[in-house]
C-alpha cells in the first residue's frame, strides 16, 4: 500500500490507493482541521504535496488556492487522493491549535451536599472479649463518626478482600470513603492513614468541539483545578452527524476512546495544575449533548440521526469510570445529565439548571450556539425547545477566511462609515491569520451600518473604495491588507461568505421565533435573553440584534451565563439534591422538531434577510436603517 510521509516531523501511514491524504493524517496521529468533517466544504485541510502520484480536483476547488499555489502541490487533504508514496508539507494552520476554550460559568450559588463523604477511624483491635468481624466494627466506626446507618452500608467484594490488611498493617488507622449510590450507601475505599482531606470530584463540560473540567474539594466544595482542551474526536469530523456516521463506517469504540483519552487529559492537567493524585478524584459529573454522552457510555447512537430520531436512553445514568475508560479511582462514580431529546442533552439541562429558568416567574429565552444550536423558551411553568444545524459558519467554516478561536484570530471589529476603514482585536494580540464567529457577526452588523450592504447581504461595489474590490469569484471586502497579517494574504469577507452567514443565522432566529409562536408570545413578553457557550459569549450584543440573530429585546435584558454547561455540571456535582430535579426539568421541556414543523421554514426564510423581512419586529434597526438611507442619497 501506498507510503504517506508527513513534514517536517517524517509521521508516515499506509493508506489504500484511492484514499485520501487525510485518512493518511488521521492515522499518523495529526490532528487536521477538518471543520466540515472532510466534505471539502470549508477550506481548511489545506496541505502541499511535495513528491509522489496524487490526485485532486483543481477546478472543483479553485475558490480556495491560485493558480501559483496548485501548480506547487497544494491541495485539501480530504479531497486529495493518493496514488502512490507521496511526501506531504503539513501547514501550522491546517493543524488543530490551541484553542480560546471558555471555561467561566456564571451559575447560581448552591448548597454544598455531596455525595461521598471521607471519615478518618481509629479502630479498637478485636480481642477474645471483643471478637466482631473486621466489617461490623468498620461500618459502626463511621455510624459513630456521622456517617450513615452501618447497616444501610453495602461493602463491595474488592474492600472486603483488601480490608484485613489494611486495617491490621495500618494500626486501625483507616479512612473509609462513603458514596451515596442508588439503592443506599457504597464503601467505595479503604486507605491506611488519614486521608479525609484527599476527596475531590470533576464536573466535565463534554462538548463537541471542547472538553472542560473543573475539580472541586468534596471536603469544602473548593474548586482546585481547572482544565480544558480539544474533543480528539475532532479527528473524525467536526459535528455529531460526521461523528455518527463515522462511527458507522469504523465502529463506536475509537470514538468511545477518543471521548474517554480527551477528559482524561482535561482531568490529569487540572489534577496536575493543583497537585493532587487522579485517585483522589471520586466522582466525575458529566453534562454534554446526547450523542456525546451515548458515545462516551458506549451506546451506539445511529438511530438518533434517522426517523424517528430515537435516543437509547433519556434519563439520567450512572456508572462507575473505570467502565468507561476514565482515570480517576477504581470505583469512583460518574453521573450523565439526562437528556431531552436526541438534539437536546444533558449539556443543555446543565445550561437552565445554571441560569436557573426552571426556577423562575420569568419568561427567558436561551441561546447556546456552538457546533449545532439549541433554543429554550419558558419558565418554571413550561418550556419549549428546538435545535438545528446553525451550519458550520458562524464558527468560521463555509467562510474563506474564518477560523476557530486561535491565536490571531480577528475576534472583534468595528468600522469607520466614513472612510470604511476597519479597526480590530485579535486573539493574543498576534498578527491576524483569519476571523472568529464572533468578529464575522461584528463586520456584518458594521458592513449594515457603513451602507456598505443591503439587506439581502449585497456588497454595493459602487462605492469607491480601495476596500471594496471584485474579487476572483465574488464581490469583497477587505478587513486585513496582507502585509498586516501573518498568512501574507488580504483577509477579506466575500459576498459568498455574508450569505452563509445571513443562512446561519436565519436558522437560529427562525428557531426562536418558531417557539415564541408555540407559546403564544411576542418579544415584548420576553424577559430576558441568556446566552450560553463561547459563541454567545464573546459577541456583541448590539450586533447580534443588529443582523436578526435573536430577537430585538432591550440590551439590559440579554446576559451571558458563560459556559452554562461546565456550571451545571458543578451544581450537580457539588449539591446532590440537586440531581433529584434533573429528570423533572428535562420532562417539562417540549421539544418542538423544527424538521416536522412546517411554519419552521416560512420563519427561516422571513430571516433570511438582514434583520428580516419584517422590520416591524426589529424598529431600533428599522430607525437605524431610514438613517442608513437617507445619509446614502445626501452621499451618493
Amino acid at each position: 500500500m501506498p507510503v504517506v510521509t508527513f513534514l517536517p516531523g517524517y509521521r508516515k501511514a499506509t493508506v489504500s490507493e484511492g484514499g485520501t491524504i487525510l485518512e493518511a493524517a488521521q492515522k499518523a496521529g495529526l490532528q487536521m482541521n477538518v471543520v466540515c468533517g472532510g466534505q471539502g466544504k470549508c477550506g481548511k485541510c489545506i496541505v502541499q504535496v511535495k513528491s509522489g502520484r496524487f490526485s485532486f480536483d483543481s477546478e472543483k476547488f479553485g475558490r480556495v488556492f491560485s493558480p501559483e499555489e496548485i501548480a506547487s502541490g497544494f491541495c485539501l487533504a480530504c479531497q486529495a487522493t493518493v496514488g502512490g508514496d507521496v511526501h506531504v508539507i503539513v501547514p501550522e494552520s491546517s493543524l488543530i491549535q490551541e484553542q480560546k476554550i471558555l471555561i467561566e460559568g456564571l451559575g447560581i450559588e448552591t448548597e454544598f451536599n455531596p455525595s461521598i463523604w471521607k471519615y478518618y477511624l481509629e479502630l479498637t483491635p478485636p480481642t477474645l472479649e471483643d471478637p466482631s468481624p473486621d466489617l461490623t466494627r468498620l461500618l459502626w466506626a463511621i455510624q459513630k463518626k456521622g456517617g450513615p446507618v452501618a447497616e444501610k452500608i453495602y461493602a463491595p467484594l474488592e474492600v472486603l478482600q483488601s480490608a484485613p490488611r489494611v486495617l491490621r498493617d495500618s494500626g486501625w488507622r483507616v479512612t473509609a470513603t462513603v458514596a451515596l449510590v442508588p439503592g443506599g450507601y457504597r464503601l467505595i475505599d479503604l486507605e491506611k492513614g488519614d486521608t479525609s482531606k484527599n476527596l475531590y470530584g470533576a464536573a466535565v463540560d463534554l462538548g463537541t468541539t471542547t472538553i472542560v473540567v473543573y475539580l472541586r474539594s468534596l471536603v469544602d466544595g473548593k474548586v482546585v483545578g481547572v482544565a480544558s482542551n480539544y474533543n480528539r474526536q475532532i479527528s473524525c469530523g467536526e459535528d455529531i452527524l460526521s461523528r455518527v456516521n463515522y462511527a458507522k463506517k469504523h465502529g463506536l469504540e475509537p470514538l468511545q476512546e477518543l471521548a474517554a483519552e480527551s477528559i482524561n487529559q482535561a482531568i490529569t492537567t487540572a489534577a496536575n495544575n493543583a497537585s493532587i493524585d487522579r485517585d483522589d478524584i471520586y466522582e466525575v459529573v458529566v453534562a454534554g449533548n446526547t450523542i456525546m454522552t451515548h458515545i462516551l457510555m458506549g451506546i451506539d447512537p445511529a438511530y438518533m440521526i434517522e426517523e424517528p430520531y430515537v435516543p437509547v436512553v433519556r434519563r439520567y445514568l450512572t456508572t462507575s469510570g473505570a467502565r468507561v475508560g476514565l482515570e480517576v479511582d477504581r470505583d469512583a462514580g460518574v453521573f450523565i445529565f439526562p437528556a431531552v431529546s436526541d438534539f437536546i442533552g444533558g449539556d443543555i439541562v446543565a445550561d437552565i439548571l445554571s441560569c436557573g429558568m426552571a426556577e423562575q416567574e420569568e419568561i427567558t429565552l436561551m441561546v447556546d450556539i456552538g457546533t449545532n444550536f439549541e433554543v429554550v423558551l419558558g419558565n418554571k411553568e413550561w418550556m419549549f425547545s428546538c435545535a438545528g444545524a446553525a451550519g458550520p459558519a458562524l464558527e468560521g467554516g463555509e467562510v474563506l477566511f474564518g477560523m476557530r478561536a486561535n491565536p490571531g484570530a480577528i475576534e472583534r471589529v468595528s468600522i469607520d462609515p466614513a472612510t470604511l476603514t476597519p479597526s480590530y482585536e485579535t486573539i493574543n494580540h498576534e498578527k491576524p491569520r483569519g476571523i472568529t464567529g464572533s468578529g464575522l457577526i461584528d463586520i456584518l452588523a458594521e458592513l449594515l451600518r457603513a451602507c456598505v450592504i443591503d439587506r439581502t447581504g449585497r456588497i454595493n461595489t459602487s462605492i469607491e473604495n480601495r476596500r471594496i474590490r471584485t474579487g476572483q469569484y465574488f464581490p469583497e471586502y477587505v478587513v486585513a491588507w496582507k502585509g498586516e497579517t501573518a498568512i501574507g494574504k488580504d483577509i477579506v469577507i466575500t459576498e459568498n461568505d455574508i450569505k452563509n452567514l445571513i443562512m446561519s443565522k436565519a436558522s437560529v432566529l427562525g428557531a426562536c421565533i418558531t417557539l415564541m409562536n408555540q407559546a403564544g408570545i411576542t418579544r415584548e413578553q420576553i424577559d430576558g435573553i441568556a446566552f450560553s457557550g463561547a459563541f454567545g459569549n464573546y459577541i456583541n450584543k448590539e450586533n447580534a440584534i443588529m443582523i436578526g440573530l435573536i430577537p430585538e429585546v432591550p440590551i439590559e435584558r440579554i446576559r451571558n451565563i458563560g459556559n452554562g454547561a461546565v456550571a451545571g455540571a458543578n451544581i450537580a456535582l457539588i449539591n446532590r439534591k440537586k440531581r433529584k430535579v434533573l429528570d423533572e426539568i428535562a420532562r417539562n421541556i417540549a421539544y418542538v422538531e423544527l424538521n416536522a414543523e412546517s411554519s419552521f421554514m416560512d420563519e427561516y426564510t422571513r430571516a433570511a434577510f438582514l434583520p428580516h423581512t419584517d422590520l416591524g419586529l426589529f424598529p431600533k434597526v428599522e430607525k437605524f436603517l431610514d438613517e442608513c438611507r437617507l445619509r446614502s442619497r445626501e452621499h451618493p
